[in-house]
């Protein structure tokens, strides 16, 4: 069984046991969190869940893995004729989140 579901304005496919990372949320390493926001969800063997009144029954139970820095990304600016070059280098803080479990109410 898999969903997608939508968090903190972006959208991932997950399932249970399954670890993903997000954008920094404010929380601890080892707080549960419930993503409520489900898009699809396609249980074993049956028709998937797309109607919104289907999928509010819905939630995903998630672990704080930990905090962490994301892999290096670069900028680079540049001006015409002023021979103006500046690279820059940055780090997005993500949290890595476990699924526990997909409940179905």
């Amino acid at each position: 069984m898999y969903a997608i579901v939508k968090f903190k304005g972006r959208q991932y496919k997950i399932e249970e046991g399954e670890e993903f990372i997000v954008d920094k949320i404010d929380a601890k390493e080892g707080d549960k969190i419930t993503i409520n926001d489900i898009l699809l969800l396609t249980p074993d063997g049956k028709e998937p869940l797309f109607k919104q009144e289907d999928l509010k029954k819905v939630t995903v139970a998630c672990e704080v893995l930990k905090q962490e820095k994301g892999k290096k990304g670069y900028s680079f600016k540049t001006k015409a004729k002023t021979n103006y070059k500046k690279k820059i280098g940055y780090r997005a803080l993500t949290t890595k989140l476990k699924v526990l479990k997909i409940n179905l109410l």
